[in-house]
């Protein structure tokens, strides 16, 4: 089984080497947040909605969650797993270690 958490030099070069279709960004901050800074490519749910949405993930894809410091996303991706998607991972540190460590292109706040 995948660690519980995927650093951000680990998703760089995932994404660099040419994203993989099974592979699936779940931001899950609050529209504002989205708005002020995401990851290209990823999708928005606030966490909130994740439980009503179970149905949309599909157990076969490699999803990662992004919050704005990585407890969220562990907390959803903890979750995810309990309910039997076992390919999910937390962005350690979040989005704000990927605009740090990755991308200084994306804001910080």
């Amino acid at each position: 089984m995948l660690d519980v958490e995927i650093s951000t030099t680990e998703l760089s070069s995932k994404i660099s080497a040419g994203k993989p279709p099974d592979l699936v960004l779940l931001d899950v901050r609050e529209p504002w947040e989205y708005a002020t800074a995401k990851i290209e490519g990823s999708v928005l749910v606030p966490m909130g909605e994740i439980p009503g949405r179970l149905q949309e993930f599909d157990p076969e894809d490699h999803i990662v969650t992004i919050c704005h410091a990585g407890v969220r996303s562990m907390n959803v991706a903890v979750w995810l797993r309990n309910q039997g998607l076992e390919k999910v991972q937390s962005l350690r540190g979040g989005i704000d270690a990927w605009s740090r460590e990755i991308d200084p292109q994306v804001p910080r706040y």
